[in-house]
């Protein structure tokens, strides 16, 4: 280790000036064993600057070479692992970490003695030692060669003292002025002491010259203290001079303060007096106004306005302290807050008048819009009542105990006129639907009994709309069947001067224009009220708010406005948004039960008047949303619209039901099915209807429904048919489906057309060949036996020669299908595809040339079997393609 230390001192380190005090041979620690030395150097020059350096034997020869170095002053940490036991891992904190292991334990505690001593002698900055045995951190414990080098060197530096500029100048000074210093220093030493003898005396003689000085300074100073002693008795008499006069002004000054005293407190006092006359003195014109003021006409109402304003004004001042212990403050409160109650009371009791008043009026015009589908306008009563609307927000601000019972006495009388006013609405609207008259029997509204009415709900979801009233013929196929239910239905129906079969297009089209004026009705009219009760109750209705519950209009009834309400303590935003919607709730409590009576009304004249209703619905729950979500009647509108929804559902699930429980007759062919065509006529009409409608989603989920339940029960009635061959009752009722869907460009139903399309291509197919058969039997088995052959090995060419099958027995075969016979065989056939289809779908010409096709096709493949298994035997069909088509076109012709 020696040698390379000198090795390292010579190479690398004298040249950059520096000395080599420790080393340590180290590889990283985890990583492959890649030796390397870890040197504390220090500088030669000052000041000192102490560095780790890392040095690495080179690659490419035996020489070393510095790779990287580190300041002393950024090592932060240095941790020896162990502080007992022998390890040779440690680790560096410079800017990272680095984890190194030693050669030897002893290397490495020398090393970081080394490093702790250098630290303490140059830098003294803080540097843990993490695990280091405190017997390393002591100066005097190296020894040896490292003592050599750390010790004494760095003691020979520290006893060397440099001389600065001005010794270094003064010496030069002094060894110019004696030549001889350098070559005779023992007479430069004997100068250098008679010069400082001579100094000494110099410094004697100039002491004893001072003491005459001195002794005049002390003549001086007596003297300077006889003066003061003069000035001080000069001092003393005119002290006692002004002593009097001190005595004067203190009499003076006390005087001035209690003069400015009396004078600010006569300031404040007027002070005081001024505000209490400003701001509690109510003028006799507002006191008069609050006793007197008329409260019919629009000057008076202006007139109370402006004095309840200032009375207000006058209580709300905001007192001084001391000032409600006044006997006179006191009196005027009192007077204050009787003025207050009086017009209170005066004003509760005017406006209550006028809401009694308001619902005699409004009845008297009720007639007059019964025969109508409008409802009365409530705007001029508004109008006429918000002239009071300050006027209410005083009362809240002060009594609202008034203001309250005001509130509950608006919503009592007023929701009993809306009631009346919203039944007779809807009882016309009601008649409008079902063609009654006033005077007779009122659809769905009279009581009946239990079993009456059961039997009347079921009758007219029976014989309503095409999908549930005409779908009685998916029970019985047959169309007397159908025609019997309807009659049986419509005797149902008598009492709305209607039937089943006047429930056409213009029928639905009346009650949607019905369904739609009553909501267009309601919307502003729910709408003008809110704003009236936000505007004269003073009350926030654009913030948005958390939902609230159920319960609410059930603690309008116990006429309590707001459960948080505290007196004197303002409402919140929230708390005013939950008075409205609560006054609504009681105003219009009749509302949805009307609406969902309606629907319900609707659903059983027609269940398709639950996709109009759905339509209309969604359009204004979405209207009213964009307004307010958390209006009452975007509330009420929701929860109706859940109930048109449910009937939706219902509707469709009845579709689904009836073609489940199908029944097909057994004496007359199916042809189309009934719900195929009503699945047609349904789409036709959502088609019409949800055209831009905001709930399309749902009828998409609809027609995935009802689709796929038309599949089947297609499936199944084919299945169970017994006049009607499966492969027909399948092709017909697909082609129709697939052409319905191609010509309504349903997007969700994009794969059922696909499949719908399959089913109809593949059961073409399958009835052709049931159908067609085998029309030259005794040929054809022929041809089977000759493939036979063939399949079992012998050549084609040699079938010939085969006893059975041989020349003879072909021509022999061949005699028997004369054109003649072929022609009457293929006139029978068209026939029977005749009695299996139904007119309606028209598809007799396509199935008849799908046959001549694949008659062709077996033509051609008897006469490729005769060329190749006997070749020029010159043996032909005595009939040839040209006449098939001819036989087929006159037969297609004659029928």
């Amino acid at each position: 280790m020696t040698a390379i230390k000198h090795a390292l001192q010579r190479d690398i380190f004298t040249p950059n000036d520096e000395r080599l005090l420790s080393i340590v041979n180290v590889c990283k620690a985890g990583k492959k064993k890649r030796n390397c030395f870890l040197c504390a150097t220090v500088t030669t020059e000052r000041p000192v600057q102490v560095n780790v350096v890392k040095v690495k034997k080179s690659d490419k020869g035996d020489f070393y070479k510095r790779q990287t170095a580190w300041a002393l002053r950024d090592l932060a940490v240095v941790d020896a692992k162990d502080a007992v036991k022998e390890n040779p891992e440690f680790d560096l904190h410079f800017d990272k970490v680095y984890k190194w292991v030693a050669s030897s334990s002893v290397e490495k505690n020398t090393f970081i003695s080394c490093i702790w001593k250098l630290n303490q002698r140059y830098l003294r900055k803080k540097i843990d030692f993490i695990n280091v045995s405190s017997q390393l951190l002591e100066e005097s414990v190296p020894s040896g060669e490292n003592q050599s080098v750390a010790g004494g060197d760095e003691e020979a530096v520290d006893e060397y003292q440099e001389l600065n500029a001005r010794e270094e100048q003064d010496i030069e000074i002094m060894m110019e002025g004696c030549e001889y210093a350098i070559s005779n220093a023992e007479a430069f030493a004997e100068k250098l002491s008679r010069e400082l003898q001579v100094l000494d005396g110099a410094n004697i003689q100039s002491i004893m010259a001072s003491e005459k000085q001195v002794n005049i300074l002390m003549k001086l100073l007596d003297e300077a203290l006889k003066e003061v002693d003069q000035i001080e008795l000069k001092l003393s008499s005119y002290e006692e001079m002004l002593q009097s006069v001190k005595e004067q002004m203190d009499q003076i000054s006390e005087s001035n303060h209690l003069i400015h005293l009396s004078n600010t407190n006569n300031v404040k006092l007027l002070s005081e007096i001024e505000f209490l006359v400003n701001h509690m003195d109510l003028a006799k014109g507002h006191i008069k106004a609050l006793q007197e003021g008329d409260l019919t006409s629009s000057r008076g109402i202006e007139a109370c306005t402006n004095a309840a304003d200032a009375l207000l004004q006058c209580m709300n001042v905001a007192l001084r302290p001391g000032h409600d212990m006044l006997h006179a403050v006191k009196q005027q409160q009192q007077r204050f807050s009787d003025l207050r109650e009086q017009f209170a009371r005066r004003l509760a009791s005017h406006l209550n008048s006028v809401f009694v008043q308001q619902g005699h009026d409004q009845s008297s015009t009720l007639a007059q819009h019964s025969v109508e589908l409008t409802l009365p306008n409530h705007h001029p009563f508004h109008r006429d009542l918000l002239r009071y609307a300050k006027l209410m927000e005083w009362l809240k601000n002060t009594d609202y105990g008034k203001y309250e019972g005001l509130t509950k006495n608006y919503m009592d009388y007023l929701s009993r006129l809306y009631e009346r006013e919203i039944k007779d609405f809807f009882e016309v609207a009601k008649i409008k639907m079902t063609g009654t008259t006033r005077e007779g029997k009122k659809f769905a509204t009279l009581p009946r009994k239990e079993s009456a009415v059961k039997q009347e709900t079921e009758s007219l979801h029976g014989s309503s709309g095409k999908l549930t009233g005409s779908t009685s013929s998916l029970n019985k196929l047959s169309v007397q069947s159908s025609g019997n239910r309807r009659s049986q239905s419509s005797s149902l129906l008598d009492m709305g001067n209607m039937s089943a079969s006047d429930l056409d297009v213009a029928d639905r089209t009346k009650f949607d224009k019905i369904f739609e004026q009553v909501l267009s009705e309601l919307e502003p009219l729910c709408l003008a009220e809110q704003d009236f009760i936000s505007k004269f109750f003073k009350l926030q209705q654009h913030q948005s708010i958390p939902g609230t519950t159920t319960n609410e209009a059930e603690e309008m009834d116990g006429g309590t406005l707001s459960r948080s309400y505290t007196p004197g303590v303002p409402q919140t935003i929230s708390s005013e948004k939950d008075i409205i919607r609560q006054m609504m709730t009681k105003i219009f409590r009749c509302i949805e039960p009307e609406l969902n009576n309606l629907i319900a009304l609707g659903d059983k004249i027609d269940s398709f008047n639950s996709l109009y209703m759905l339509v209309k619905m969604s359009h204004h729950v979405w209207t009213a949303q964009n307004v307010d979500p958390a209006s009452f009647l975007s509330t009420t509108l929701g929860n109706v619209l859940v109930t048109v929804k449910r009937n939706f559902d219902k509707c469709i699930s009845n579709q689904m039901k009836q073609m489940d429980e199908v029944k097909i007759s057994k004496k007359s062919k199916v042809g189309i099915l009934p719900f195929v065509a009503e699945f047609e006529e349904f789409a036709a009409l959502a088609e019409s209807i949800f055209k831009s409608a905001e709930r399309r989603g749902d009828l998409d989920k609809a027609y995935i429904k009802l689709i796929r339940a038309v599949f089947v029960s297609v499936e199944k009635v084919a299945n169970e048919s017994q006049k009607t061959p499966r492969d027909v009752v399948m092709m017909e009722n697909f082609h129709h489906i697939f052409a319905t869907l191609s010509r309504l460009k349903i997007s969700c139903l994009e794969a059922e057309k696909k499949e719908a399309k399959q089913k109809y291509t593949d059961h073409l197919q399958s009835y052709v060949i049931y159908s067609l058969g085998q029309p030259l039997e005794k040929l054809n088995h022929f041809f089977e036996g000759v493939e036979a052959r063939v399949a079992q090995g012998i050549r084609e060419e040699e079938v010939s020669y085969q006893l059975a099958f041989n020349k003879q027995e072909l021509r022999k075969v061949i005699k028997e299908y004369p054109g003649k016979e072929v022609k009457k065989g293929l006139d029978n056939l068209y026939k029977k595809v005749d009695k299996h289809l139904c007119e309606e779908e028209n598809l007799l010409q396509v199935v008849w040339h799908s046959m001549q096709d694949e008659f062709i096709r077996q033509y051609k493949h008897f006469e490729g079997l005769i060329a190749r298994c006997y070749p020029g035997s010159g043996i032909t069909m005595e009939f040839t393609i040209q006449d098939i088509l001819d036989y087929c076109s006159s037969i297609a012709q004659s029928h």
